[in-house]
């Protein structure tokens, strides 16, 4: 089966490792992809969405597995494009993926379905924002478009919101659009995926990610510092009620809306007092929390992406470990406000009882592997327990090292 991923991050490296150990056999594609994801597929260049739609026609691609989200809302959208060309597509259509590409479409869209989520007002400028606050904190303010992640911050008080409004609203640090201004729920955090194939699904492995950049969720806000997963993370009468109240009118939503969407779905949720309420949604798998879950997961993962994408949701292709998986992520210095290229990695060798997947890596002629990219890789372990995949995945990190390298030493510690 011929697989082309669209991405080139960490998220894509564990998809495709995914569907490279796949019972199908598999010829493996990435574009735009990277020198690490080059060791299992071959990296496609071309120009752009267009380019790439005849170069998949070409090479009579078999799947389109979208990794990230920013190609399913460029140009006509990457999943659109595919069915126009007769190319199964494992990634929801343009229209459908505004559920992650417009924060005020989503809060729409909960409230028409009567989807449990906080209160939210949109704010076209600053002034608009500042009467939304209305001294209230904290509060939290989102930038309505794409913004890899980094486009959300929780402010405690007048100060912390008006630098980001500042941020957002008047030096367009993510480019034009809108900021909601939302109520700040309180309770552990939760990153419920599920497969979506038209008016089916299925959920899988649970996981939790640490967003802040140091110990004890201190620091900026960054695209994700780690992650944990594991069944054993929620109760089943927990996950029956997100599945109840939040899991499926999101699906029948989109059915009743006429948005079409076969692919991953990602609910980042808080477990308030009051029960599990949506904070946003993602049309792709996470990341980190992708290299989390994926571990635990077996079978044919390539033809589970095909038949989906096709209409056809085969569960019994897939099983799910029972155990618990640890991500671990080194950025580089400066992260998340710049990042640093060029610092030379050492000890990939020393892996024994762990997966490393690369984010943010370039390497040399010289076969050295060099930091480039702000988050550089993530190092993936599991164990029965969480407190063994915490000890496994950290004896694992340790071993990994480069100058200026940021990490936290509470994942999977602590938020339980």
């Amino acid at each position: 089966m011929k697989i082309l991923v669209v991405g080139k991050g960490g998220r894509e490296h564990a998809l495709i490792t995914a569907l490279h150990e796949s019972k199908t056999a598999t010829e493996l594609y990435c574009f735009p992809g990277s020198d690490a994801i080059a060791e299992l597929a071959t990296n496609v260049e071309v120009a752009g969405l267009s380019e790439l739609i005849a170069w998949m026609l070409e090479h009579n691609i078999d799947l389109c597995v979208a990794g990230e989200e920013s190609y399913l809302v460029k140009e006509e959208g990457l999943a659109n494009l595919c069915e126009q060309a007769g190319i199964p597509c494992w990634g929801p259509h343009k229209q459908s993926a505004q559920l992650e590409a417009s924060k005020e479409f989503a809060k729409e869209f909960m409230k028409r379905h009567q989807i449990p989520t906080g209160a939210a007002t949109g704010c076209a400028n600053i002034e608009e924002a500042r009467a939304a606050i209305a001294g209230k904190y904290p509060t939290v303010l989102k930038f309505d478009g794409l913004a890899a992640g980094k486009g959300v911050a929780v402010c405690e008080n007048e100060a912390s919101a008006e630098a980001f409004l500042q941020e957002v609203l008047v030096e367009r640090k993510f480019g034009a659009g809108r900021l909601l201004v939302e109520e700040c729920l309180v309770g552990p955090e939760v990153s419920i995926f599920a497969a979506v194939c038209d008016d089916r699904y299925q959920i899988f492995t649970p996981a939790r990610d640490y967003k802040r950049a140091l110990d004890q969720d201190a620091g900026p806000n960054t695209g994700g510092m780690g992650a944990v997963a594991s069944r054993q993370l929620i109760t089943a009468e927990e996950l029956a009620l997100i599945e109840e109240t939040i899991v499926k009118p999101t699906v029948d939503g989109l059915i009743s809306d006429e948005l079409p969407y076969r692919g991953f779905i990602y609910f980042g949720l808080m477990m308030t007092a009051a029960g599990p309420k949506i904070i946003e949604y993602n049309c792709r798998f996470g990341d980190p929390e992708c290299q989390a879950v994926m571990p635990l997961v077996s079978g044919d993962f390539a033809q589970y992406c095909l038949s989906g994408a096709k209409g056809e949701l085969k569960k019994d292709l897939l099983q799910f470990s029972e155990g618990w998986s640890v991500c671990l992520i080194k950025a580089s210095a400066g992260y998340p406000e710049t990042s640093r290229s060029g610092d030379v990695i050492s000890g990939f060798e020393n892996i024994q009882k762990g997966k490393v997947y690369h984010a943010g890596t370039k390497k040399e002629a010289n076969g050295d592997w060099v930091t480039n990219g702000g988050r550089v890789l993530a190092v993936v372990a599991g164990g029965e327990n969480r407190l063994e995949a915490v000890d496994k995945a950290y004896a694992e990190f340790a071993h990994i090292d480069f100058p200026g390298a940021q990490s936290r030493s509470d994942i999977g510690r602590t938020n339980f």
